[in-house]
């Protein structure tokens, strides 16, 4: 049985889709770029190979066009949900045969006198889910240049293919996300940016491959460990505060990028995200980028790790919107997560560059009862070429 759809990754893509179609209030160059990233988590866990292909071509003096495609493949094992067994700390992992998604998105964007327009499409495709989006991006800029105001809307209609169920196979999931986001330049050296973000989803939210685990009685004195699909909220509201900063230091021929990400929903999950990176010049022609990730979550309101130690009773006709509502998702757990590492680029010429980059991500449990085998810790490895005109 295939035990995990590309809903670890899947957020991470539309994220990156939805970021990528945010217009620039001036004309870009004009480029071709290829991307190759290799995330890779210890003892043979979650493998998730990415190659993109972005195109950036200007239409003219007012007009802007951005294409990209992605192809994702991903292999390995990855926890179910169900708990450790009995004198073990070892969770129940699945293995998953390699999967494939492909993606594009599409955005055209056109200069209003002080105003710049873009519209963006976005397709995500795999056996197992399909994801149509859209977005909307208006930007301006006031104050002799110095600010510059966001205003975005964006969308998603997804349909999902759920193993267990036959009776209604395919689910429907919609998402809506709207920013307002303002960035002040305060000297030719520094900036700052504010972000607050609102979004909703509804519909099928659960991950159809994740389970739980409850010893049901069958028999009058006879147990049974039984498994479930889990069954979360058929809605969920989040709102997101960011604030960014932004330095260059001519003297030491470096800069400084900083931010700090506020996440809260509906789910009663609370996030805070530090973000700290250094551009650091080294020779005419080489950048290295050290950087610094951490992350902190609250676990969802409904996740439980073992239902054996709860009183709720799983049922297997999910989705149930009336509830009972649960989770083993590790995902949903409070845990906290570091990712750290280097990039290079280095400028071959005007028009040529490459980049290479190293991480380490690790995540930890903060909860005190999800085993450590739940989590795992990933090396991730990206390289890039970039050819402008």
């Amino acid at each position: 049985m295939k035990s995990v759809s590309f809903s670890v990754t899947r957020p991470l893509l539309l994220a990156g889709l939805l970021a990528w179609l945010t217009p620039r209030a001036t004309r870009a160059e004009n480029s071709l770029a290829y991307k190759f990233e290799d995330y890779r988590e210890a003892d043979g866990r979650i493998a998730v190979r990415t190659q993109g292909a972005f195109l950036e071509q200007s239409l003219g003096t007012e007009m802007h066009l951005k294409l990209s495609g992605l192809l994702d493949t991903i292999t390995g094992a990855t926890p179910t949900g169900e708990p450790a067994p009995a004198g073990s700390d070892q969770v129940g992992t699945s293995l998953l045969h390699q999967e494939r998604r492909k993606a594009w998105s599409a955005d055209l964007s056109r200069q209003f006198g002080r105003y710049n327009l873009a519209l963006g499409g976005a397709n995500s495709r795999e056996s197992d889910y399909v994801s149509n989006g859209w977005s909307m991006n208006l930007l301006t800029d006031f104050n002799q240049k110095n600010t510059t105001l966001l205003l975005g809307y964006a969308g998603t209609d997804d349909k999902i293919k759920i193993f267990y169920n036959t009776r209604l196979p395919r689910h429907h999931k919609h998402t809506n996300d709207a920013i307002v986001g303002l960035t002040q330049l305060l000297d030719p050296r520094t900036s700052v940016t504010l972000n607050l973000t609102w979004g909703r989803a509804a519909g099928f939210l659960s991950d159809p491959y994740k389970l739980v685990q409850k010893n049901t009685q069958i028999f009058p004195g006879v147990f049974l460990p039984l498994t479930f699909g889990e069954n979360r909220p058929q809605y969920r509201e989040k709102w997101v505060a960011f604030a960014g900063y932004n330095r260059t230091f001519p003297d030491q021929r470096g800069a400084l990028e900083a931010s700090y990400r506020f996440y809260t929903d509906t789910f009663d999950v609370d996030a805070h995200t530090l973000d700290l990176a250094w551009f650091q010049r080294v020779g005419e022609k080489f950048i290295l980028r050290p950087g610094v990730r951490i992350y902190e979550q609250r676990a969802a309101r409904f996740y439980v790790y073992n239902l054996n130690n709860s009183p709720l009773t799983p049922v297997s006709s999910t989705p149930r919107p009336d509830g009972p509502f649960y989770s083993s998702d590790f995902r949903l757990s409070e845990m906290r997560t570091f990712t750290y590492g280097l990039k290079g680029i280095w400028n071959v010429t005007d028009t040529f560059a490459l980049d290479l980059a190293l991480e380490q991500y690790d995540m930890h449990g903060l909860d005190g009862l999800t085993p450590r085998s739940a989590y795992a810790n990933a090396r991730i490895v990206t390289a890039g070429v970039k050819y402008t005109w």
